[in-house]
């Protein structure tokens, strides 16, 4: 299912916050209208490529924080496990010092939701590797899935919000390969001539 353009779905659910505070009730719909939002999916706690992202994402977040985006982690494991391995060491395989929200779908609801849960053909199910880009609005502007294996650039999550800002700022499109401080286009005959016009 491609979310790109639609409401992203809501939920509430239990989350750490802060690196170790349970929160009861965290929303998604409570950043509307304040902050973009990145929201991504990691199969497992305590498992092998999901930390290295996790640090990743972490370590990139003064930058999302710069730019006003809300980075929330989810996966289909309970808060204990989520607090737990936030309390184990980065030298053991632990996301010690990850700051921002793990939420935890221990019902894989919102997995489902966001079509990311794959079943092991049991009971068992874990989500894939989906990363979603969020406006103010509430609205999907960018969605990657990758397969369990595949750990993610955080550097790309970036360079999409500040192509989805600098359309919401100025009105141009951000052409391939884009980065912050490259030229944009209009989205029209002479916008795509000045790019390749060098003018």
């Amino acid at each position: 299912m491609v979310l790109v353009g639609k409401q992203a779905p809501d939920f509430s659910a239990k989350a750490v916050v802060g690196g170790g505070e349970v929160k009861d009730n965290f929303r998604l719909s409570d950043f509307r209208g304040k902050k973009n939002v990145l929201l991504f999916f990691y199969p497992l706690d305590f498992t092998f490529v999901c930390p290295t992202e996790l640090h990743a994402f972490q370590a990139k977040l003064a930058e999302f924080e710069k730019r006003e985006v809300q980075v929330i982690g989810c996966s289909t494991d309970s808060h204990f496990s989520h607090h737990a391995w936030l309390n184990t060491p980065k030298a053991k395989g632990g996301i010690e010092g990850v700051s921002y929200p793990l939420v935890s779908d221990f019902t894989k609801e919102i997995a489902a939701s966001f079509d990311v849960l794959v079943r092991d053909g049991g009971d068992n199910g874990v989500a894939l590797r989906g990363l979603f880009l969020i406006d103010k609005k509430g609205v999907v502007q960018h969605q990657v899935v990758n397969n369990l294996p595949l750990g993610r650039s955080v550097d790309e999550a970036l360079r999409m919000v500040d192509a989805l800002q600098h359309f919401e700022k100025f009105g141009e499109v951000c052409p391939a390969n884009w980065k912050q401080g490259d030229k944009a286009m209009t989205a029209d005959t002479k916008g795509l001539e000045k790019i390749f016009g060098g003018k």
